[in-house]
C-alpha cells in the first residue's frame, strides 16, 4: 500500500550493468524512504553508486530488481518509455554539466520541456522562471553566450518551471568556482522552498550537506549511514 507521506520508497533496490558474461553490480540492495518535502544529501566516494542511485530514483535508469515507488507511481514496473512519461511535470533534474540544448535560447531551453509535457502558456511561464533566477536580461541568449553560473541558473529554471514535486541535483556546483557555486546552491534551495518540493542533492561539500534535513552516505552500492542534518 502506498504511503502518501513518502515521496520515495525503495526496497532492496539493485542495479546491474554490463553484459551477461561480466555483469557489474552497481547497487546492492538499497532500502530508502524519503518524506514529502524533505531535503536529503547523498554523499559517498567516487564509484560508490550515488549517481546511479539518483538515476534510478529519478527514472533516468531502470532498476534491475527490488521495489520502487516514486511520487505514488510504481517505477519498478515501468519500461523506459513509461518512466520518461512519469518524469514529465513531476520530476526536475539539475546536472553538473548543465545539459542545455546548444541550438536553443535560454527561454526555449526552459519552455520546451513544458511544451512537450502539454503545459499551457509555456512562454510566459518560462520567462517568469528565468526572471526569478535573475536571467530576465538573458532570455534570447544561447548557452555558449552564457557563463557557467548563468547556464546552471537556466538549468534550475528548467527543472523547477513545471513545479515538480521532486527535484534531483547531481553535483550542481561541480563545474563552478566556489563563489558562484554558493550562489547556485542558495538559489536552488530558495526555489525548492517556494514550491515545497522534495530535494535530493549529490554533493562532496560537507557545508552543503549540513544545510540538508538528512545526510545519507553510499559506499559500495549500499547505504553506509543515514543521519539527520
Amino acid at each position: 500500500m502506498t504511503n502518501p507521506s513518502l515521496a520515495i520508497s525503495a526496497r532492496n533496490l539493485t542495479l546491474t550493468l554490463g553484459q551477461t558474461g561480466a555483469p557489474v553490480q552497481i547497487l546492492r540492495g538499497v532500502d530508502l524512504d524519503v518524506a514529502q518535502g524533505e531535503v536529503l544529501a547523498l554523499l559517498g566516494p567516487s564509484g560508490s553508486g550515488k549517481s546511479s542511485l539518483m538515476a534510478v530514483l529519478s527514472g533516468l535508469e531502470r532498476a534491475s530488481g527490488g521495489s520502487l515507488m516514486v511520487a505514488g507511481q510504481d517505477f519498478a514496473a515501468m519500461d523506459e518509455d513509461a518512466l520518461a512519461l512519469a518524469r514529465r511535470g513531476h520530476i526536475g533534474i539539475v546536472l553538473q554539466a548543465f545539459h542545455l540544448l546548444p541550438t536553443m535560447t535560454a527561454l526555449e531551453n526552459v519552455a520546451t520541456p513544458m511544451e512537450l509535457a502539454g503545459d499551457s502558456d509555456v512562454q510566459a511561464r518560462a520567462r517568469a522562471e528565468l526572471e526569478a533566477v535573475g536571467l530576465g536580461h538573458r532570455l534570447d541568449h544561447y548557452p555558449q553566450q552564457l557563463s557557467g553560473g548563468e547556464q546552471q541558473r537556466v538549468a534550475i529554471a528548467r527543472a523547477t518551471a513545471s513545479r515538480p514535486s521532486l527535484i534531483f541535483a547531481d553535483e550542481p556546483t561541480g563545474n563552478l568556482d566556489v563563489a558562484t557555486g554558493h550562489g547556485i546552491i542558495d538559489l536552488l534551495f530558495a526555489r525548492r522552498a517556494q514550491t515545497g518540493a522534495t530535494l535530493l542533492v549529490i554533493t562532496h561539500d560537507p557545508e552543503l550537506a549540513e544545510r540538508c534535513d538528512r545526510v545519507v552516505t553510499i559506499e559500495d552500492g549500499r547505504i553506509a549511514s543515514d543521519r539527520r542534518g
